[in-house]
């Protein structure tokens, strides 16, 4: 009989004040008496509404099954058939606003933990499971895919089960794309994205790192070196700024640039290869899940105060509420409907030796309202007259988004964009305006959740292995 509970099963965190000076993982994990209690909340519905929200398609009910019955390889296999980055998903996932969001038992209570389940059964697999991943025999087609995130690492592993010859190009030293620069260590630990990683490196795809495609090969060079298929999955690592006075001083960061140095380059250390703001006051500009890593990061380094800084109201506000709360908890402070105006620096002194030159010394912002609807329902800030003031902080950290980067388009003829940016493609295949390439993730839509990059990579290797094999 099932579990009839309301609540689903809370998930065990360290306390607030003591995560808040380390970046080792906040959330904990189910243990397995609590999965299997939690897999019992399942009503295993006959129409499987929780799957028609997920973008990779699992087989939920399946696998959740499989827990109850404490068969969790088996849960881990059903899983895998669909998604090739588990552990991952189960974490960064907003499966409130996918899976989760349709599942019955939502509507009368607390919809079933389905992320939290994934997680378990994942970390318990990388934890007992000794097999090999299956290596498939080759077909004779070769494939490149550009880019090691999300989307690319889903394409590979996808095409490398069918048997095709793929290599992986990665602009950075370490492959792993946003999962490994812009998500920090508390959130996804990364010995989880290198063990996926490895993965297919032992399904044999073949992952070659330092080679910026659009610089050191371009597209054409790909096809040109007897690959017949290409796969851009490059991200959107391109980042916005507001265009306020004060944006080049010393002390404001791109959330990019902050999370990079912080995750990838492990700036948290005490002897950092690339050092990033330690102490004082920290102003983090946006309200979305990259602003929430940024602000935590930053506290972890040993900010005295951290502020998020956003134009809209809480009800607007697109950060998960799980991250949203988690911030809460650790001390740091939203100013709601407030929006920078410039970026104030210390004036320059008579000995320009001085280190205080050019460095932030404060935000100016202005107080906002929301307006009326438009004719989505949205209310956009406007501005209050006189009810501008200083916010005293050193370091800015800009986190409005990001754009896909224009150098794939620049050096690819035949390869056509959108005003924002991103690659055109056929929605139902994610094929360019130009013949053999294909493309998905954030490099098409702008940044967006890891699971939509994973579908729009799953799409694209069905729709290459159609095009090679036609």
């Amino acid at each position: 009989m099932a579990n009839m509970d309301l609540k689903r099963h809370e998930m065990p965190t360290q306390l607030p004040e003591v995560r808040a000076h380390n970046f080792f993982e906040v959330a904990l994990g189910y243990d397995e008496a609590t999965a299997i209690s939690e897999a019992d909340r399942c009503l295993n519905c006959k129409h499987m509404p929780c799957v028609n929200g997920c973008p990779v398609n699992i087989h939920i009910p399946e696998f959740i099954a499989k827990i109850r019955e404490g068969d969790f390889e088996a849960a881990y296999q059903i899983i895998n058939k669909t998604s090739s980055l588990p552990a991952v998903c189960g974490r960064v996932c907003p499966q409130e606003n996918q899976c989760e969001k349709y599942c019955v038992r939502g509507i009368k209570g607390e919809s079933v933990g389905i992320g939290r389940l994934e997680r378990f059964v994942a970390d318990w697999h990388n934890e007992h499971s000794c097999s090999s991943p299956t290596v498939a025999e080759k077909n004779g087609h070769r494939v490149a895919v550009v880019g090691s995130g999300p989307s690319g690492l889903t394409c590979a592993g996808d095409l490398a089960k069918l048997g095709y010859d793929v290599t992986v190009f990665e602009a950075l030293h370490a492959a792993g794309g946003v999962l490994v620069y812009g998500i920090p260590e508390f959130r996804l630990p990364k010995a989880i994205v290198q063990k996926e990683v490895d993965n297919l490196v032992a399904m044999g795809v073949d992952l070659q790192t330092n080679v910026v495609i659009g610089k050191t090969l371009t597209v054409d060079e790909l096809f040109e070196r007897g690959y017949e298929a290409v796969f851009i999955g490059s991200g959107a690592g391109l980042p916005n700024f507001m265009g306020i006075p004060g944006e080049s001083l010393k002390g404001v960061y791109s959330a990019n640039e902050f999370l990079t140095r912080s995750n990838l380059m492990k700036a948290y250390r005490d002897d950092p290869v690339t050092p990033v703001m330690k102490g004082g006051r920290v102003a983090v500009v946006g309200g979305g899940n990259v602003a929430m890593d940024a602000a935590r990061s930053a506290l972890r380094l040993g900010a005295e105060k951290v502020y998020i800084v956003y134009r809209r109201s809480m009800d607007e506000l697109p950060a998960r509420r799980e991250e949203v709360e988690h911030a809460m908890e650790e001390g740091i402070e939203f100013m709601l409907l407030t929006n920078p105006v410039e970026i104030l620096g210390y004036e320059n002194t008579e000995d320009r030796r001085d280190a205080r030159n050019g460095t932030v010394c404060g935000m100016k912002c202005i107080r906002m309202e929301l307006g009326e609807p438009d004719e989505r329902g949205r209310r956009s800030p406007v501005p209050i007259a006189d009810s501008e003031f200083v916010l005293d902080v050193e370091t800015v950290i800009m986190s409005i988004g990001t754009s896909p980067n224009p150098l794939i388009k620049m050096t690819t003829e035949g390869l056509e964009t959108n005003k924002r940016g991103g690659i055109i493609v056929e929605e139902e295949s994610g094929a360019t305006t130009k013949a053999g390439v294909f493309a998905g993730g954030d490099a098409v839509t702008g940044a967006a959740t890891v699971i939509s990059a994973m579908g729009a990579g799953k799409t694209a290797a069905a729709a290459i292995h159609k095009y090679l094999t036609k």
